[in-house]
């Protein structure tokens, strides 16, 4: 039987590998805010239900019955952002949490009503698609860090980071958010970025631009 705690798992995963960490216990300890040995409990019987695997060096991978799963998951979190945003018209930083509740309780039929509805190659409110892109991916695409932008370039702001509430609501005031233009106009000795956003001027710290991404304009 596959419950919720044991799609949490599952998902945590596969988001974990989308921003290219080598995925652990401990490091799923963290994402779930939970005890470490809850997460062995629980892997225990992922491992169980051939749903997970975990390595010698403790490294944890998604079976391929797992790693079903929990795309699944992830697709339906990536609808249900967009049906808030796009039919109900919630803030683009409130839509994260909301899902999480919601994901669980949706039925597949009401995940086909809005597959249909919305169609499924948009980008959630976010700017992250259905399937988690790592690392490697965006930056073939031509994307790179905010914290890596070059002073006196103008970019776009493709994508940020969901997971952090207090981060999402940070970025909005500062007027960081997806589709957003700016130019960096310095980047400072103590290690700050400054950017000039909706004609105000910006400084942003190294833990928020580093959960950026972004793409330099023409």
């Amino acid at each position: 039987m596959i419950t919720v705690s044991k799609e949490d798992y599952l998902k945590a995963i596969l988001e974990a590998e989308g921003e290219g960490e080598q995925v652990i216990a401990a490091r799923l300890a963290h994402w779930l805010a939970v005890s470490a040995p809850a997460v062995t409990m629980a892997l225990r019987r992922l491992k169980r239900d051939g749903l997970v695997s975990v390595r010698q060096d403790g490294r944890v991978l998604l079976t391929a019955a797992g790693r079903k799963i929990a795309r699944q998951l992830v697709m339906r979190h990536h609808l249900i952002e967009r049906m808030l945003h796009e039919i109900f018209d919630m803030d683009w930083y409130k839509v994260h949490d909301e899902a999480e509740r919601l994901e669980h309780a949706v039925s597949s039929d009401f995940e086909a009503m809005l597959a249909r509805k919305l169609g499924r190659g948009s980008p959630c409110p976010h700017g992250n698609s259905s399937t988690p892109e790592p690392p490697r991916a965006k930056r073939k695409r031509g994307l790179v860090l905010l914290s890596e932008a070059q002073a006196g370039s103008s970019y776009l702001v493709q994508s940020v980071y969901e997971r952090d509430r207090k981060l999402l609501e940070f970025l909005e005031h500062k007027g960081v958010r997806p589709g957003a233009a700016f130019k960096v106009s310095a980047r400072n000795y103590d290690g700050t970025i400054s950017l000039i956003i909706d004609r105000k001027s910006v400084d942003l710290g190294s833990p928020a631009a580093e959960k950026v991404w972004v793409a330099k304009s023409q």
